[in-house]
């Protein structure tokens, strides 16, 4: 029988997850299979080479580039710091010398006689990776990495700015429909994971990041507010890269738009546990969503384990699997698919295409094509 297969959101409370903590180059991998990692302790790290700076003897001290050498008060592999005087030159009859000092620190990795220029290379810049997901060391990747996996409450995105951050669940909003505003904020967030309700504000995430939160996860953002923080519009690409001293994440989309009642009720229930975000989105090939990891304590680990729906996993739509419209003019709503007639409608469009039936949480039923709706798996 065939099936209809729909992109995926997931929310869930438990899950078995696993992170690949992968060096850009390779080095040295901190740690071995079985071993236990808390979210910020540093399981892989290399060295990358340092800046190179050239610089040209032979003008600086006006002689022919083969004298360069002979000039030289360093060789190849000293280290140099500021100020040092790197070279001077004989002069006339022993007078009129001239000299030139370093203006930055490293070591000399050549001198040209035919160049006359001494290239100086910066110290080694240090590249390290932290676990980011708490938990267990299930594979060990030699040189490269590590595979860490653990029992986690696991939610997704739809579109983060910034990278990996870490810090405590607080709730600044009471209600998944009340909008994240500036004076929510106290100096008490520092470092902490600020949930909020609907539309985050542009004073709110300034706020934010004055204060030194560490993230802020809320329902939307109004495009021009996040244009206005990150000073340009955001392109069809890839995010996480931005440093504007937080790391934000939107749970459904543009606009004043309520988060979703089970990701703000399932985040309330961890409120006061360590977490780790990552705000990194990509939605071309290899999609990637911005994500919260929270690890289980002793105590939910413990507890059994509820049945989910095996078919909200495997990406298919059938009756009663939740799912979110993510189409106007029924955007950001969530509930249950129902009737999914097999004949093909014609829509407003002029187009044809196969639908079904939404069930709202109201109880209201739409109907709306397929490739409208996302699962929310969990």
């Amino acid at each position: 029988m065939a099936k209809a297969y729909s992109p995926g959101l997931q929310i869930r409370q438990r899950v078995l997850h696993s992170s690949r903590r992968i060096l850009p180059i390779p080095g040295d991998v901190l740690g071995k299979v079985g071993d236990q990692v808390t979210s910020q302790q540093i399981v892989a790290q290399t060295f990358m080479p340092g800046d190179v700076t050239p610089i040209n003897i032979a003008n600086q001290i006006s002689v022919a580039p083969s004298e360069v050498p002979s000039c030289m008060l360093f060789s190849v592999g000293d280290e140099i710091h500021v100020g040092d005087v790197l070279a001077r030159s004989k002069g006339i009859f022993g007078f009129f010398k001239a000299e030139t000092k370093a203006k930055t620190a490293g070591t000399i990795e050549s001198i040209s006689h035919v160049t006359g220029q001494v290239i100086l290379r910066g110290a080694p810049l240090p590249i390290q990776v932290r676990a980011y997901q708490a938990g267990t060391i299930k594979e060990v990747i030699p040189e490269q990495g590590v595979v860490i996996e653990s029992e986690v409450t696991f939610l997704q995105g739809i579109l983060g700015i910034g990278g990996e951050a870490y810090g405590t669940i607080q709730f600044a909003c009471q209600d998944k429909d009340e909008p994240l505003i500036a004076s929510l904020l106290d100096e008490s967030m520092q470092g902490k994971i600020i949930i909020g309700g609907a539309r985050m504000t542009g004073e709110a995430v300034k706020r934010g990041i004055e204060i030194g939160v560490a993230a802020i996860i809320s329902g939307g953002m109004d495009d021009e507010d996040l244009k206005e923080i990150l000073g340009y519009d955001l392109g069809v690409a890839v995010t996480g890269s931005e440093h504007i001293g937080t790391t934000l994440i939107i749970t459904e989309g543009f606009g004043d738009i309520a988060m979703a009642e089970r990701t703000f009720n399932l985040l309330k229930e961890r409120e006061g546990s360590e977490a780790a975000v990552n705000g990194t989105t990509q939605i071309r090939a290899g999609v990637m969503r911005p994500e919260i990891v929270i690890p289980l304590d002793e105590k939910m680990k413990a507890a059994p384990q509820s049945e989910t729906k095996q078919a909200a996993s495997l990406g298919i739509l059938e009756t009663g699997v939740p799912v979110r419209i993510i189409r106007e003019p029924y955007f950001g709503l969530l509930g249950e698919v129902g009737e999914m007639p097999t004949e093909l409608r014609t829509l407003e469009s002029g187009s044809e295409s196969r639908v079904l039936e939404v069930v709202l949480h109201t109880g209201n039923k739409v109907i709306v094509p397929r490739a409208n709706v996302e699962l929310i798996e969990g």
